[in-house]
């Protein structure tokens, strides 16, 4: 394989990661406003960018192998870009190689850090969901299953407690 499909492989894993990115946002907002009906649409969306994010991914890594191959190095368990930086021969090469992987790792930890957003808000929610359950939800102490009167807080009589 050329320099020129991992480039294409580096490119268009960008594109979905930008893609995947985009989606991020979208989440964010629906996490925000509660719009849950969105929010399974982006995940159903997000889970098809994932996979053809892996497809991609198996592509990059057959390219770069196939590449060092053709170099004469032994295949590696995890062939990277990086691998290849090391091995190529040409400045202009090693140039567009160093610049499509950076832009993929600048969009990567982009994408890194919406998504800790969207799990911090995510865990707020919950959060707010199990207090406001707490606060509905009546204490034990609380509950008489006599039938005939309902325990509050107060094991004091009042005024009212007492027959007229």
């Amino acid at each position: 394989m050329s320099i020129e499909n991992i480039l294409h492989s580096l490119t268009n894993l960008n594109m979905l990661h930008k893609s995947l990115l985009d989606i991020a946002y979208k989440k964010t907002e629906a996490i925000k406003t509660g719009d849950m009906d969105s929010l399974n649409k982006l995940l159903k969306d997000e889970q098809a960018h994932v996979a053809g994010i892996s497809q991609l991914e198996q592509q990059r890594q057959l390219g770069v192998t196939d590449y060092l191959r053709a170099k004469g190095i032994a295949p590696i368990d995890n062939p990277t870009v990086a691998h290849v930086l090391e091995n190529t021969n040409t400045e202009k090469e090693k140039e567009q190689l160093s610049a499509a992987r950076n832009q993929l790792l600048l969009t990567l930890g982009t994408l890194k850090d919406q998504n800790d957003l969207n799990q911090k808000l995510t865990f707020q929610s919950l959060q707010f969901v199990n207090m406001t359950l707490d606060m509905l939800r009546p204490k034990p102490d609380q509950i008489n299953y006599s039938k005939n009167e309902v325990k509050g807080p107060s094991k004091d009589k009042s005024y009212f407690d007492s027959q007229a």
